[in-house]
């Protein structure tokens, strides 16, 4: 399997995809595809990229690794496909969004494309994952890749917002320059640490704004 990735990002990873740890990657993968029920679909993979560009680009969320349950994962961190029933974390991301910045309506959708098509990378650390089996691709270099992906964002773009939710994302994110970017970071929204009282109140939506607004760019329509 060969990544089709946005024509930017194609540019900006041309070495790192030529490298033989990503060929054996990408030969697990669609042996993994094979054998296996595996989400996200495979057209979507990537989509995080096709959704947003390099240039583009405003603001950077970092999950683990894909929902496992059927028809849910779509490339995307934390979101799911219009018409599934929206999981835990997302809807205490949702929750936190509508009393961070006052908004009425909770969404009646988990899709968060529409976040990715304004310039959010919704970036998991492993980019697929097997039916029912959290985390089951973790050995795979996927988080070989995606260190990089951060990396790339870090060295060669200014003013980039980093929402970095919980230990994992926040021990991914440690090489971000902090002297050129925004690093924000709360507990996680899963359930268990939102009601140990380490995500609500985080913020982080109103001062991703706040900061870009300051910086001369669009605001994000959450």
């Amino acid at each position: 399997m060969q990544p089709k990735l946005n024509s930017s990002w194609q540019t900006i990873l041309a070495d790192e995809i030529q490298k033989s740890y990503f060929q054996d990657l990408m030969k697990a993968v669609d042996e993994e595809y094979q054998n296996q029920t595996c989400f996200p679909p495979k057209e979507l993979i990537f989509s995080a990229f096709d959704h947003c560009s390099f240039e583009d680009l405003k603001v950077v969320i970092i999950g683990q690794d894909p929902y496992h349950g059927i028809h849910e994962a779509n490339g995307l961190c934390f979101s799911v496909n219009d018409g599934v029933r929206i999981p835990p974390s997302l809807r205490n991301i949702f929750r936190e969004l509508n009393e961070d910045l006052g908004t009425l309506f909770f969404p009646i959708s988990g899709n968060l494309v529409p976040w990715a098509n304004q310039g959010v990378l919704l970036l998991n650390a492993s980019l697929s994952v097997r039916m029912d089996h959290p985390n089951s691709h973790k050995h795979l270099r996927w988080n070989t890749f995606t260190d990089t992906v951060i990396q790339k964002i870090s060295d060669e773009k200014e003013q980039i917002v980093f929402l970095l939710w919980g230990n994992f994302a926040q021990k991914k994110g440690s090489k971000i320059d902090r002297n050129k970017h925004l690093v924000l970071e709360s507990g996680h929204p899963s359930p268990m640490s939102a009601n140990q009282g380490k995500w609500f109140g985080n913020k982080h939506f109103s001062q991703t704004n706040e900061y870009l607004k300051s910086k001369g760019k669009s605001k994000i329509d959450w």
